[in-house]
């Protein structure tokens, strides 16, 4: 009976370990992601993507690829039957970001300082993170995405509902709602600001 209740306990905490060693084995999303955040800082933003194009220049996007803040609430309104999960919106956002970035690399010339300086490099550290992101949510094939956000990937891929918007755009636009769906790796103890309300960038000088 004792030796029984030994091997039950060896058992028990064999799990235990082996549950403890995946738990650290995850990959760790904020380390990533804080290297894209110190790269879509405020001054690299409007040197690389307002400074270095015409006035006034702007490129098309979806309508869908202008993802703010006011578009995660709305997403967010409660839905009791396919309520909308954060991984949902991060999947989304990931997206469109990579989407966004790539649309404007694009229209660049090769020797153009943003795409040398800049942006192609911004766009290989999307890339790292995504690597990161899909290793610790990896893909199933049995999940479906909510309608009203599958509707968005959907139209993502469409001919149509195309919007003028300029390249900062794009980057100001993903850096905040960023900060707002992966908000556990930027928010601090003294933070005076929730990241996921519209109004906080306009005490915030550095956004």
């Amino acid at each position: 009976m004792v030796q029984s209740e030994c091997w039950l306990l060896r058992g028990v905490l064999s799990f235990i370990c082996l549950l403890l060693m995946c738990i650290n084995a995850a990959p760790d999303l904020c380390k990533p992601l804080k290297t894209v955040q110190e790269d879509l800082n405020i001054s690299k933003r409007r040197r690389f993507m307002k400074m270095n194009f015409p006035i006034n220049y702007t490129i098309q996007v979806h309508y869908e690829e202008v993802f703010k803040l006011r578009n995660i609430s709305r997403l967010n309104m409660s839905d009791d039957e396919e309520p909308v999960l954060k991984r949902d919106l991060q999947d989304l956002w990931l997206t469109i970001s990579m989407q966004g970035i790539k649309k404007v690399l694009n229209v660049l010339p090769e020797r153009h300082p943003t795409r040398q300086k800049y942006l192609s490099n911004l766009d290989n550290l999307f890339k790292q993170f995504e690597v990161v992101y899909s290793q610790q949510n990896p893909p199933n094939g049995e999940r479906e995405y909510p309608e009203r956000i599958q509707d968005i990937f959907d139209r993502l891929q469409s001919d149509e509902g195309w919007k003028s918007v300029t390249p900062k755009s794009i980057l100001d636009n993903c850096y905040r709602t960023m900060l707002c769906l992966f908000k556990e790796c930027f928010t601090k103890e003294d933070d005076r600001y929730d990241y996921c309300d519209e109004n906080w960038r306009r005490g915030n000088k550095t956004t």
